[in-house]
């Protein structure tokens, strides 16, 4: 991969110094173990920054400049991605029953949810199955995940709230298994990564990489116990809603062809039509959704878009039209078309729900970004 210079993307190299130092103090200061930033502006990309440890224990060694991060919920518009690839093919549709692709998904309210819902976290189910834990110690696969969740029951009436939802990401994993005949993380090989060279993305480990997996600071009440989120069996589960695994450098490649309409180099993984309904807020054509949220917060298809002056923006100078994620192991990106660029920014230790340090960084190189 080739790397330009701040001046060539129209960067001030002074205020991202500024906020690699930021970064920087944070590691040494044991605020953050790990830290990867990777930003790009007008088609090009600048080498990505990566500072701390590869362990969150202080006497682990320095991160590798070739490490890879666990990124949570960043998986979510990645497994939308994948559904979206089939809706272009006409094997889906947006309207389509959930029930339709996964027949066990049926009662109680369930024949009401269409795939638009589970994208935009209007289905009506929770987020986590209420034995998700209990799951997890057992080292279940993901169908025993699916199966619960089709037991479990409704919090509203699809199209009526919205609640954010990791379940939904599930049902599409299942949808894309049953529509396809391949399992989610082959297909969005296949599909996605191979296609635009993301050669270090995978979702679930390769077991061949793991020494480059910077591990996560877990909570207390997670340390010692065989399915956290640096354990063999999670690394290896795959969650459609949380399992990617990636770079910094990599994920920028599918950022960038998000930014660029669906296309990267010679590879047109999306036409613009898709990336922009992706990228549209698709609350608006949900009218028993509170107006509040419609207007408020909204939601594409997997991707959030910015949500200006509440505690979980992207970043306090993006625009309205940018749109990310984040993730729960202290990780978040976004696309900003008013300025042309976008972010990736990694790093291994789970944030406050209000993000205030990812904030900071984010807000940080978003200055960068001159006229």
């Amino acid at each position: 991969m080739v790397f330009a210079k701040p001046h060539e993307m129209g960067i001030d190299p002074v205020r991202l110094q500024a906020a690699y130092d930021l970064a920087k103090s944070w590691t040494q200061s044991d605020a953050i173990p790990a830290i990867g930033i990777a930003l790009g502006r007008k088609g090009k990309l600048l080498e990505p920054y990566l500072v701390g440890r590869q362990k969150p224990v202080k006497d682990s060694p320095a991160l590798r400049p070739d490490a890879l991060f666990l990124i949570a919920s960043i998986t979510k518009p990645l497994t939308v991605g994948a559904a979206m690839v089939l809706v272009e093919r006409g094997k889906l549709a947006l309207g389509d029953r959930v029930s339709q692709h996964v027949p066990a998904f049926t009662g109680d309210g369930r024949d009401d949810i269409r795939i638009l819902h589970v994208m935009t976290h209007t289905s009506g189910l929770p987020d986590m199955v209420k034995d998700n834990e209990e799951l997890r110690k057992q080292h279940k696969p993901l169908p025993a995940f699916i199966e619960a969740i089709c037991r479990e029951p409704l919090l509203f009436r699809a199209g009526t709230k919205v609640n954010y939802q990791s379940t939904g990401s599930a049902l599409l994993a299942e949808i894309v298994h049953q529509v396809s005949g391949r399992k989610l993380p082959e297909f969005l090989k296949k599909e996605l990564f191979e296609p635009l060279g993301m050669n270090d993305t995978s979702l679930g480990w390769d077991p061949a990489k793991k020494d480059r997996i910077a591990a996560i600071r877990v909570p207390p009440e997670m340390e010692g116990k065989n399915w956290n989120w640096n354990s063999p069996y999670w690394l290896g589960f795959g969650a459609p809603w949380g399992g990617l695994i990636t770079s910094p450098a990599d994920l920028s490649r599918y950022l960038q062809m998000m930014w660029n309409g669906g296309k990267l180099g010679e590879t047109h993984l999306f036409s613009s039509a898709t990336v922009q309904a992706i990228t549209t807020n698709q609350l608006e054509c949900q009218p028993r959704v509170p107006e509040e949220d419609r207007r408020c917060k909204p939601w594409g298809l997997g991707w959030r878009l910015n949500w200006p002056g509440h505690p979980a923006s992207f970043g306090d100078l993006l625009s309205r039209h940018a749109f990310g994620h984040a993730g729960a192991t202290g990780t978040v990106c976004w696309v900003d078309p008013a300025v042309d660029g976008y972010c990736a920014l990694f790093t291994t230790q789970p944030d406050d729900p209000e993000k205030r340090m990812l904030t900071r960084l984010s807000n940080m190189v978003r200055s960068s970004f001159l006229p």
